[in-house]
């Protein structure tokens, strides 16, 4: 019995890790083809300092800010992870432009906001409308250990987007 209890302790102990372990694939899928038909509208170092992203917006996206909106059901930004080549010293090496020298792609995140979500997606698993998933290079799932409606739930006020700002100024001034 005690054998019993121990697994189901460990089982329960890990299920929230594995609920939340590159966010959500089985309700944001990963949008196929998005380098062609999303617009790039930034390429900046991540606030961790040791990564790249280049972030991409579907045309819901792009439509629904130009309209001085938050995001409209059906928006999607996609943000490619990269890491960086590093020194002898083994930190990150800055072009002279400030970013820092992509090595490879790591993983694509993806958010995607629906007004219409399935009922088994729940809402503690979102941010308002917007739901999450982590990515292989390849489009297959990626196991991810952190939990993206920990961190983007602050962001109410920015339509919780970290780049909200950057994707506002590129609609703004195109």
């Amino acid at each position: 019995m005690k054998t019993v209890l121990k697994i189901a302790a460990a089982v329960l102990a890990i299920s929230p890790l594995v609920a939340h372990s590159g966010g959500n694939p089985e309700h944001v899928k990963f949008p196929a083809g998005y380098e062609n038909t999303f617009t790039k509208y930034s390429t900046a170092n991540r606030a961790n300092q040791t990564q790249v992203a280049k972030l991409y917006a579907n045309d819901t996206a792009i439509a629904s800010y130009k309209a001085d909106q938050k995001a409209a059901s059906g928006s999607v930004v996609v943000m490619e992870i990269y890491s960086t080549k590093t020194g002898e010293d083994g930190k990150p090496i800055a072009g002279s432009d400030g970013l820092l020298e992509i090595d490879s792609l790591a993983a694509v995140a993806v958010m995607e906001n629906r007004g219409d979500w399935d009922a088994g997606f729940s809402a503690d698993d979102r941010t308002g409308n917007w739901g999450f998933a982590v990515y292989e290079p390849d489009g297959s799932e990626k196991s991810n250990d952190l939990n993206c409606v920990q961190c983007h739930t602050p962001l109410s006020g920015q339509d919780y987007l970290f780049t909200y700002e950057r994707l506002v100024d590129f609609v703004k001034n195109h």
